[in-house]
This record gives structure tokens, sequence and C-alpha cells, in this order.
């Protein structure tokens, strides 16, 4: 057995080819990325990697790159490019992520005519014949997901067999709602592998590359994304170039979420002043309008000390705020920047988030409330206070270096959840699947895609889920007894399969034949999969009369479950 010191032996950035030495500003790799060199760089196996936020697996990613584009150099050592022609797909949970990346690879990567191209709901502005020419295509799962629901003939699939590498982000997202969608991209992806047309293709022989700070169960991912053993990589707190302390402080509850997140809004300044210690800080809400709330009142508490505000720390920073606010386009934005208080959320124009997260990286804005919008890797200097949402994202973003040496996270709850927050701190959560809630969906895309045109097919791209793998280890949680064999459970699986194409053609969305084996799409279910519609939400489309009136139209939308989650905000002053 080797040794620690010879596990994490340091690679030096010179043991790369010629070309590729200039991606890399230091001479050396980290003990993380010495460790998985060789694995990232000198093989091609799938891996999942589980390391703490700021540990440099972002390395790990590029490293994977200079791997696929190492094919573009000669014998003579030459880089002769040919574009489009080997694509890698970089999936992250948020649009700010996605252009941090995005301007970063540019940079790196652009001098070698290196083409990426952003795919999110800020960038509308491309087409198939874009997508066809890069290299590198960085996303969301969502919007991979609308734009890959498209047949071929309409350029939805006709850059898949160009599929080389799939980078993922971040890959705990699988056990949030949202994490359905990035679970159906890469099933997709591993159903279209397997195609016998594809066997010429990179995409027979595609990449893939999950890593994240929070995975428990990693042989779960590694099973699912066909990992093998020495592609599987853990890493602990000692990777942790920044020492962590967290802090988890409970208040008296309020008579509802609303109240409760502006008491927690009268406690945040003194927490700052006894904890932060004159560094920056980024403040978690658990919506927009609450992390503009908290800056708000952040900034008034702040304009009462005058010259002797904290968050002011010299005249040159005051003019540099006040030269910034005169470019913020948000109104309410602009009096918060000029006492060093901002708040970032999804709901800013991208010239104002770009703005305000300058700003905050130079320390002139001392104070960031936020969402989970900067919870997703944003490299960002920062000590921590969160509350009400996903708390182990939060904490990762304490003490980023090279910006700190320590970190501090602080978790405001209600007294009765305080035990609950320290358990998880303590603890790991279980990452699972969230495909059931809407299987519908997503096997309604892929029947229309004609990725699955018959009921074998179907039962292929379930098992290619990682509902598939997480059924078969924690069957309860998807309403299957514990204990049963593993032949029942894949037949539960062929199951469920065969009630949603059963109700797909039940209602239209899809054509079977007499033997309920052959399965094509109808009009009504491509409809549902382009616009993205519930299954549910299409049902009741498909019942409207056709001389419906303005009122029955309305009644419609009122009932999508599209919407359900919203609701008009009554205020309550009690």
């Amino acid at each position: 057995m080797r040794s620690m010191m010879d596990s994490y032996a340091l690679k030096c950035v010179s043991d790369l080819p010629p070309p590729f030495r200039s991606t890399f500003s230091f001479r050396y790799f980290n003990s993380l990325q010495s460790e998985c060199f060789s694995a990232c760089f000198l093989s091609d196996v799938n891996m999942v990697i589980s390391a703490p936020t700021g540990s440099g697996k972002t390395v790990l990613f590029e490293l994977c790159i200079l791997r696929l584009l190492s094919r573009f150099i000669s014998e003579e050592g030459r880089f002769v490019h040919i574009k489009g022609t080997l694509k890698t797909i970089y999936i992250a949970p948020s649009k700010a992520l996605v252009q941090e990346k995005l301007r970063d690879w540019n940079q790196k990567l652009g001098s070698w005519g290196i083409n990426c191209l952003e795919l999110t709901g800020d960038n509308e502005s491309y087409n198939v014949r874009n997508i066809q020419e890069s290299d590198i295509i960085l996303t969301t799962p969502e919007k991979f997901d609308a734009v890959t629901r498209y047949r071929i003939k309409d350029g939805g699939l006709s850059f898949f067999s160009d599929i080389a590498l799939v980078l993922i982000d971040e890959v705990h997202l699988l056990n949030e709602p949202r994490g359905a969608a990035l679970e159906a991209i890469v099933s997709r992806i591993k159903m279209l592998a397997r195609n016998p047309e594809m066997k010429l293709s990179p995409l027979a022989r595609v990449r893939f590359l999950a890593v994240s700070a929070t995975i428990p169960n990693i042989e779960d991912l590694a099973e699912w994304l066909m990992v093998p053993v020495q592609g599987i990589k853990r890493f602990g707190e000692e990777m942790r170039p920044v020492k962590l302390t967290t802090k988890v402080f409970g208040y008296t509850p309020a008579k509802n979420d609303f109240l409760f997140e502006k008491r927690l809004q009268n406690y945040i300044f003194d927490i700052l002043m006894q904890y932060s210690r004159g560094k920056s800080a980024l403040v978690f809400c658990a919506t927009r309008k609450g992390a503009q709330e908290a800056a708000q009142r952040l900034s008034q508490i702040a304009m009462t000390f005058g010259h002797s505000n904290p968050f002011i720390k010299s005249r040159e920073q005051q003019e540099r705020l006040r030269e910034a606010s005169l470019s913020c386009s948000d109104k309410q934005m602009q009096s918060y920047i000029l006492y060093g208080v901002a708040y970032h959320n999804g709901g800013l124009c991208l010239k104002d988030r770009s703005l305000i997260e300058g700003l905050f990286l130079k320390g002139d804005v001392q104070v960031l409330c936020t969402t989970n919008t900067l919870a997703h890797g944003i490299n960002l200097p920062a000590h921590t206070c969160s509350y009400q949402i996903n708390t182990a994202l939060m904490c990762g973003r304490a003490g980023r270096p090279p910006f700190d040496d320590t970190g501090l996270v602080i978790i405001m709850t209600r007294r009765e959840t305080v035990h609950l927050y320290e358990n998880h701190l303590n603890g790991c959560e279980m990452v699972e699947s969230q495909l059931l809630s809407c299987v519908t969906e997503h096997l309604t895309a892929e029947i229309v895609q004609l990725t699955v045109s018959d009921i074998t097919r179907a039962i292929e791209w379930m098992t290619c889920s990682y509902l598939y793998v997480r059924m078969k280890k924690n069957p309860g949680n998807y309403a299957v007894k514990k204990g049963i064999p593993r032949d029942c459970i894949e037949r539960h699986m062929q199951e469920i399969c065969v009630q949603k194409v059963n109700e797909l053609s039940r209602h239209q969305m899809i054509w079977t034949d007499e033997d309920g084996f052959l399965l094509k799409p109808l009009e009504p279910g491509r409809l549902m999969t382009k616009y993205y519609l519930k299954f549910n939400t299409m049902k009741h489309i498909m019942q409207t009369p056709i001389n419906c009136s303005l009122e029955d139209a309305l009644h419609i939308i009122c009932r999508a479950e599209e919407i359900a989650c919203m609701y008009i905000h009554v205020p309550v002053y009690q």
C-alpha cells in the first residue's frame, strides 16, 4: 500500500504536454489535484469525486477537458483543432456558475480556438449552427433538457453524436426537486450512447465526471455513472484549505415563515458585528424578497452610524461605491451600495449581477444578502449567515481560498430545529432520486424524441436512471416494501413504466399498438414536451372545449401545476 505522502505527491504542471501548460497560472497541482491527476488526464475512466468546497475541484474539470483536447495534438506536438467535433457538456445548477466558468474558460482556452457556448435563460441568441460548432457547451439541467427535447430534424439532438465528455458540477442537485431534469438528461445521454447507430461516434465512449462537496453515498452515483473503482475519489475535511467553524442559533418561532424571516433580519447586524470582525459576509435568505429586505434593513442600520459605518473602511472605498451606484440600474440597490451592502438573486439583470459580484469580490461591498443563487460554486470571499435553505452548500461558501485562512458559518433557525441542523452538519444526507414524481413528463419527452420507440426501450430508459439505483438501495423511499428480492424491484420498475405508458396512451399523448409494445408520439404529447408542461396540466387543456371562453381558459391556467406553488402575498403585520 502506498504511503499517504506517495498518494498525495504533488504533480507539476510541466507534466502536461507543452501546448497545455499555459492553462494554469501555478507550477504545482495541490494534493487533491495531484491524487486525481492520473485518473483525470492519463485515462478516460468515468469519475465521481467528493471533496470540500474550495479544494480545487474545478481544475479536475479542466484536466479532463485537456485530456479530450489532447486528441488534437499532432505527432509533431502541435495543437491542431477541428472545430465542434469533440464536445464537452458542462452542467451546473445555476446561471451564475455557468457564466463564471464561461468567462474563465474563454480566457484560458479561447486563444486555441476553443468555442464555448452558454445555454441558459440569459442567452437566447444561439441557433443550431452555434451549437454544432461549439466545443464546450455550458448549461443548466433545465435548459439543456428543454433544448434537447426537440427531435434531430429540429436541431435538438443533432449534436449528440459529438458529445465526448460530460462534466456535472454540484451533482448532489439530484437530491432536490430540480434534480429530476439532471437525472433525465444524463439518462438520455446514456441511452443514446448505447444506440448501435452511434457506435463509431464519440458519444459511444462518452466520459462522465461528477463532483460535489456533499456526496455521502458516492458509490450509488458511481454505479449510475458507470464509474470503476479507480474513478471513485472521496476526500475529507483534511483537504479543506480553510478551517471552517459553524454555529447554530435558535430563535423564538413566529406565527408564520414570513414573520419569522422578518424577525431574523433584526438579529443579522448584531451577529455580523460580533462574528464577522470586519470581513466580508454572505447572508443567505429563503426568498428573493427576503434577500432584498435584509439588505434594506442592514443599510438602514448602517446609515445611522454616519461616518462610523462599520461596512465602510476608507474614503476611497466610499468613492468607489458612489461611482458604482450610478452604474446600477436597480434604483433600490443604488442606495444600499452606498453603505457597503447589496443583495444578489436571479431577478437582477445580468449587468447588475456582475457589478455586485465584482464589488463584493474587491471587498467594496462588505455584506451581500442573497438566495441560493450564490450557493453553487461562485468563488467569493465571505463569512456566512444562512437560514431556511440548503445549509450544506452555504457552509461551502465560507472562507473561500485564496481570500481567507478561516471561515465561519452561522445558521439562524427556530429553537426546535437547532438539533436538526447540528446533526446535519455533523452527518451526511443521502442523495436520493426525484425522478419518480415527474417520470411521466420525462418519459413522454423520450418518446417524442424517438429515443424510446417501444416498451422495451422505455424500461431500458428507466434502468438508466438514478431512480433505479436508489430504488434497489432504499426501496422504502419509493413506496416499495423493504426486503423484497432484486428481481421484484425490477418488476416493480417495469410495472411503473407500463402504467405510465398506458396512462399516456389513454389520454392521447402517445400511440401504442394493440399489444401495447410500439410507442409513437401524438401531437398533444409533442406540445406537452415542447412547452415543458406537466401531464396533469396537459390533461386539463385536452378537456377544454374548442369554443371555450376567456373565463374557461383562465380556470385552466389557474389549475396548472406549474403555478401551484405561486401565491398572492398578503401583507401580515401581526
